[in-house]
């Protein structure tokens, strides 16, 4: 009963808000509430307290003594959803599929699948000696066992 509660009260704030979406809702038997968002554009201070304020203020404490928790997906999080892999379209992603590991830039993404793009050197057909070719992946998420955004300094 409690969770299904947060579970409106946190669905109502993200249809306020379309440009924040839901990664992570956990409750534990200790009423500890932890909810992980992340955005389009990213995720603030000020989107955080949002969510937290639309939850907390809608329930009682006397009824349900509870922790609440609201967090952004981190830097350094895996991408998990179709939706973060869509606003990540230009970014280089570490990616991680049961029989090999790519790294390359991401050219797209549906709701089925990504598209990777990099260079490689390879043996020339002819003659000795290598060449650098354009190579591009097609994974599925059912195939992605982690993918992560290589951040750049």
């Amino acid at each position: 009963m409690f969770k299904t509660t947060v579970e409106n009260l946190l669905e109502k704030a993200l249809e306020e808000r379309s440009d924040l979406f839901l990664i992570e809702l956990s409750v534990g038997d200790d009423y500890g509430v932890k909810v992980v968002i992340d955005g389009d554009k990213g995720v603030t201070v000020e989107d955080c307290i949002f969510v937290s304020r639309a939850i907390e203020h809608n329930l009682d404490r006397e009824a349900q003594d509870f922790s609440l928790v609201v967090t952004s997906a981190g830097a350094a999080s895996p991408l998990v959803i179709p939706r973060q892999f869509k606003k990540n379209i230009g970014r280089v992603l570490n990616v991680k599929t049961a029989d090999s590991a790519v790294e390359g830039s991401l050219v797209a993404a549906t709701d089925q699948a990504i598209t990777l793009a990099w260079k490689a050197r390879e043996p020339k057909p002819v003659g000795k000696g290598k060449h650098t070719v354009n190579k591009e992946a097609n994974i599925a998420y059912e195939n992605i066992v982690e993918a992560k955004v290589m951040i750049k300094f």
